[in-house]
């Protein structure tokens, strides 16, 4: 009998089925990357503890183009952070600490940063990390933010960049997503 099915149709060969599949799951998985989650490494300790060098994270893609304070995001700082970026470069990990209407200081009396007047409370700092060691008092601008790094000793960020192009805030525009969760390494898999 030949691969005739018994209304007299052929049959699709197995080949063609295998490639159709492959084909659907890639489409699937760059859907995934381009409008869901999408895969970062973390490439310094500017996070720690939240964040280790080396962790694979998962950034939300549909959070990308908005910021929260307090949030964890991914943004392309090229011709903000990176000027002269090479690709690998391009992506930059910090915690969303204003954004754009709000005034951020440093210090208050008691060495804290603040937001709007208020100061910022950061269980997130490692022990014995002062908030900031560079005192800033600036209104971010609309649809702007303005970052730190959680590991504020070892953290190139916005405070570093108050006189380079955009005054060390980026565009909100330029967040490529929220940070979610930790993939690898296993042990450290969770939320950050």
């Amino acid at each position: 009998m030949s691969r005739e099915s018994v209304n007299g149709r052929r049959r699709p060969h197995f080949v063609v089925v295998a490639a159709v599949c492959v084909v659907a799951l890639l489409a699937a998985a760059l859907g995934m990357r381009q409008f869901v989650v999408q895969p970062f490494r973390v490439p310094s300790a500017s996070m720690a503890p939240a964040l280790d060098a080396g962790d694979v994270l998962l950034a939300d893609r549909t959070l990308r183009g908005t910021a929260q304070r307090g949030e964890i995001v991914v943004f392309d700082g090229r011709g903000y952070f990176a000027p002269s970026a090479v690709d690998g470069d391009r992506y930059w990990v910090k915690r969303v600490i204003a954004v754009g209407g709000d005034s951020v200081a440093c210090c208050d009396p008691d060495g804290a940063i603040t937001v709007n007047g208020d100061p910022l409370d950061e269980p997130y700092l490692p022990d014995g990390t002062a908030p900031s060691e560079i005192e800033f008092d600036l209104l971010v601008p609309k649809e702007r933010m303005f970052v730190l790094g959680d590991n504020r000793g070892d953290s190139t960020d916005s405070r570093h960049l108050l006189g380079a192009p955009g005054g060390g805030m980026i565009p909100v525009d330029r967040v490529a997503g929220q940070v979610q969760t930790i993939v690898w390494p296993l042990s450290r898999q969770g939320a950050p």
